[in-house]
């Protein structure tokens, strides 16, 4: 399945206004609700409801599968789609990080 496929059997977003992930108590990342980013959000708030909010090794793994044909570009050009390179550190690094959507 491409990514946009992927994207529409995931919960919507349109309640949302963004997502943080942290670590412990310090914002590490957020995706803002806007547009070039509501897939990513989209995905990453799929994730917080599947892995009840955490962002680890598991959780990583399934956001780098539905990222799809993205990664392959991501792998190739570091730093150019921060939310997948975000999920290789963690995977890299076997981070435990918290997920919140944002109202």
């Amino acid at each position: 399945m491409s990514f946009k496929e992927i994207l529409e059997t995931l919960p919507t977003i349109e309640h949302l206004t963004g997502l943080n992930v942290m670590d412990g108590e310090t914002i590490i990342h957020n995706i803002p609700a806007i547009p070039g980013k509501l897939g990513s959000l989209r995905l990453y708030n799929a994730l917080a409801k599947k892995f009840n909010g955490k962002l680890n090794r598991t959780s990583a793994q399934q956001g780098v599968e539905w990222f799809a044909e993205h990664v392959e570009d991501a792998k190739a050009n570091p730093g150019k789609h921060p939310n997948i390179d975000l999920l290789f550190k963690v995977i890299n690094e076997n981070l435990n990080l918290t997920l919140i959507p944002l109202c």
